[in-house]
């Protein structure tokens, strides 16, 4: 079952996002990317009276939050409320989507979370991470040779530490990369760039525009990114 299943228009297509909950995941990667794509939802529009025209090009979205652990235990973020997970690995339905939000970056994932990502991220049309999301995410293997951002703090931490997972391109100059089907935001507040960036290349800009303006918001371009002097003198490759 997802958290949000919105009313039938219409011939609306839909969309499956699922969104990983990892323990003490940052709650404003989650909230931002999240909150931000739902508002160019048939249902989100539909609440607030929008523009007909809209509602016959924007898609229903239901979200799927997924427990790192695999069960249904209130899973802890950085800040805020436990989310309460609506699914579990083995029972989570097809997804368009999957959204991962920044945990711990010396955390390590379950074998049960690795093995549902690596056999999910083949089906899926997109990855979208946030912030440390896709530290989380290089150790399923599937961002080998993939450029990527991150949080640039937890990038120069790992690297001088000798933990940073040379395998994935990161890049270090960057608010957000796209590199083929993988979508990644970098530091916290980017992963509202990041959603912002997605809905540009998937939404009218009618749409896009609307909902800038109904959430008061002007998007940071990838580049020039204000945070890239965190990473000067850091070895990534």
């Amino acid at each position: 079952m997802s958290s949000t299943t919105e009313s039938s228009s219409p011939d609306p297509k839909v969309l499956n996002f699922g969104v990983l909950l990892i323990h003490n995941y940052q709650w404003l990667d989650a909230a931002g990317c999240i909150d931000y794509l739902n508002n160019h939802s048939y249902g989100a529009l539909k609440l607030i009276n929008a523009d007909p025209h809209f509602l016959a090009t924007v898609p229903i979205m239901n979200w799927h939050y997924l427990s790192s652990t695999g069960d249904l235990k209130d899973v802890p973020a950085s800040a805020g409320p436990p989310h309460h997970p609506t699914t579990t690995f083995a029972e989570c339905p097809e997804l368009d989507y999957l959204v991962v939000p920044g945990p711990d970056p010396t955390g390590q994932l379950s074998e049960e979370c690795i093995k549902f990502v690596q056999e999910r991220f083949p089906t899926l049309k997109g990855l979208l991470t946030i912030c440390t999301g896709s530290v989380a995410m290089a150790q399923t293997g599937i961002l080998d040779g993939v450029q990527a951002a991150s949080n640039k703090w937890a990038l120069g931490m790992l690297a001088k530490a000798g933990l940073l997972n040379r395998k994935v391109k990161w890049v270090g100059d960057k608010r957000f990369v796209k590199d083929g089907k993988v979508w990644t935001g970098a530091g916290v507040t980017a992963g509202i760039d990041l959603a912002a960036e997605f809905a540009r290349v998937h939404f009218s800009k009618e749409v896009v525009e609307f909902v800038q303006d109904i959430s008061e918001y002007v998007p940071n371009p990838a580049q020039p990114d204000p945070f890239a002097r965190l990473l000067e003198g850091v070895k990534l490759d």
